[in-house]
């Protein structure tokens, strides 16, 4: 997982900006919004989606008061403002490279429009539905600082199913509906949870470099630009990349 897992990395310092800070909060609220209406509850503990969302929100550390005001203008809106549904779309970037894309949108039409207008200008192709998808599997990603062999058994005694090093920390995969827990027990034992979130990881990666990195590094930032873009995976492998 490591050289897919450098995406992150990178995305991690390129969101130090205020205007990319301001757009990364805005795709959070979204998804929360979503999740309230989508789940009817703007009770975490009786809505898995608004948990997740929360989680993920939190992992990019947008302040408390943004989720709690989300949440609030979610249960209140009632037949009002946007109704966003979840659509995923595919494609392919340089190097061979699978491309997994998750919205929310009000505007089917102008969210692939819009992701098409990237493929083509930035040197990839948007694809049918299911060409890369089975590619990708769904699981719990959690990122703790500590690497030792205490925080890797500790892992291990919990549940989690794969572990990888990284330049961050403890990279630990989990089954999604094991995410929470073992996210609690890592914390309840003393470990630094940096970030714990449900993500789509490949089931193959292919490794990239030299200017098919760059160009594919230069798509998948501009896929995330766009508002109604919540979530880009590949399958690339970036470890001959410099953060």
């Amino acid at each position: 997982m490591a050289g897919h897992s450098k995406w992150a990395q990178i995305k991690r310092k390129k969101g130090a900006n205020d205007k990319k800070r301001s757009a990364i909060i805005s795709k959070h609220i979204r998804a929360i919004t979503a999740a309230v209406r989508s789940g009817g509850s703007g009770d975490p503990a009786a809505n898995l989606s608004l948990k997740n969302a929360i989680a993920a929100a939190k992992t990019d550390t947008v302040p408390a008061d943004n989720i709690e005001g989300a949440i609030k203008r979610a249960v209140g809106q009632g037949e009002g403002g946007a109704d966003y549904k979840e659509a995923t779309y595919e494609g392919y970037g340089p190097g061979g490279t699978a491309i997994l894309i998750e919205t929310l949108t009000d505007n089917v039409n102008r969210t692939v429009g819009e992701i098409r207008a990237v493929f083509n200008k930035r040197g990839g192709s948007l694809g049918n539905s299911g060409s890369v998808a089975w590619q990708f599997e769904k699981k719990g990603l959690i990122l703790i600082s500590e690497q030792g062999e205490d925080a890797q058994e500790a892992a291990i005694e919990l549940g989690a199913e794969d572990l990888s090093e990284t330049e961050d920390g403890l990279e630990i995969s989990t089954d999604p509906t094991d995410l929470h827990a073992i996210s609690e027990g890592l914390t309840s034992r003393g470990f630094s949870v940096e970030s714990a979130q449900v993500s789509m990881l490949p089931s193959n990666t292919v490794e990239v470099s030299g200017a098919d990195a760059d160009k594919l590094m230069v798509l998948l930032e501009a896929l995330e630009e766009l508002d109604d873009v919540q979530n880009v995976y590949s399958n690339a492998d970036l470890s001959a990349v410099e953060a």
